[in-house]
């Protein structure tokens, strides 16, 4: 398979294309993956983040007579979802997704959000609505192609896996550059283990990530996904005591290597464990969770 970043576009299997957006970062690698499935009547995963050039880059990888008749979002971050409605209006394809940027919260997470929690950077796309709501289990049929939504929350309560016959397109909940961001309160440790666990019990041959190349070993990248979880929560249940600790303290003692540009989000990572364990009785805080709270073993 092509590298990415050497080009634009790139034919990854019989009826599949990627069209790489143009926004490398820290946080997409690359750029966003935009996905077209099929041939004739196509659909667009994840059209990314709204620039003219990708806008174009789209549009120019369709063959001669082919038309999109679906858009599909896996979530709603601006660099997956932004592009969607101007992509819309161009080719009068409907907008599919699990809902608005809040969908999927679990209480606890809602409950942040109303206590005033907000991201942590991700770029929250709050105009995203779809056209059409996806359930767990729907199906989108176009010429020759069949898709199967699954709710896959962790990185975004509203993030949805798509199923083409044995291939998945993951998002950002499996990427093999790098681990899924997990920020509350759209990020939630415990639902992303749990979406772990259950695309554990599929036998998928591949997956298309919203970033950076397929992940040709699916069960191997999730059990790194898993252990690398497991290690950082045994790390941070190794420092956490009787005394309580804040946040900002218990990150720079666990991400010891990380640049310092980067502790913010390791920060939030680290808030996402202590939620997790706090679900599961092993870990209080004192008052309420918040980014300030002060945490202790239970």
């Amino acid at each position: 398979m092509s590298d990415p970043a050497s080009n634009a576009l790139s034919r990854l299997e019989p009826g599949l294309r990627r069209v790489l957006a143009p926004n490398p970062s820290p946080m997409t690698y690359q750029g966003t993956n935009s996905y077209i499935v099929g041939e004739g009547e196509v659909a667009v995963i994840d059209p990314g983040p709204d620039l003219e050039a990708h806008h174009a880059a789209i549009l120019a990888a369709l063959r001669p007579g082919e038309r999109i008749s679906h858009i599909l979002v896996t979530h709603s971050h601006l660099d997956h979802s932004s592009l969607a409605r101007r992509l819309a209006e161009t080719t009068g394809a409907e907008v599919l997704g699990f809902g608005r940027h809040e969908a999927g919260r679990s209480p606890m997470m809602a409950q942040l959000a109303a206590d005033g929690l907000s991201g942590g950077g991700e770029g929250a796309d709050l105009d995203f609505e779809p056209g059409r709501l996806l359930a767990d289990g729907d199906e989108i049929q176009g010429a020759g192609w069949t898709l199967r939504a699954l709710h896959t929350p962790g990185h975004a309560s509203n993030h949805l896996a798509f199923a083409l016959g044995d291939a998945l397109f993951t998002g950002d909940h499996v990427m093999g550059w790098a681990s899924s961001m997990v920020s509350p309160p759209d990020g939630d440790l415990t639902a992303f283990m749990a979406t772990c666990a259950r695309l554990a019990r599929r036998n998928d041959r591949i997956y298309y990530p919203g970033h950076g190349a397929p992940v040709e070993d699916p069960a191997a990248r999730l059990a790194w996904l898993v252990a690398h979880r497991r290690s950082r929560e045994a790390r941070l249940l190794e420092e956490l005591g009787t005394d309580p600790l804040a946040i900002d303290t218990l990150t720079r003692r666990i991400y010891t290597d990380t640049p310092p540009a980067l502790l913010p989000a390791a920060a939030r990572n680290v808030f996402a464990h202590l939620l997790d364990l706090m679900s599961r009785g092993e870990v209080i805080c004192d008052g309420n969770p918040s980014e300030t709270a002060r945490f202790r073993i239970a």
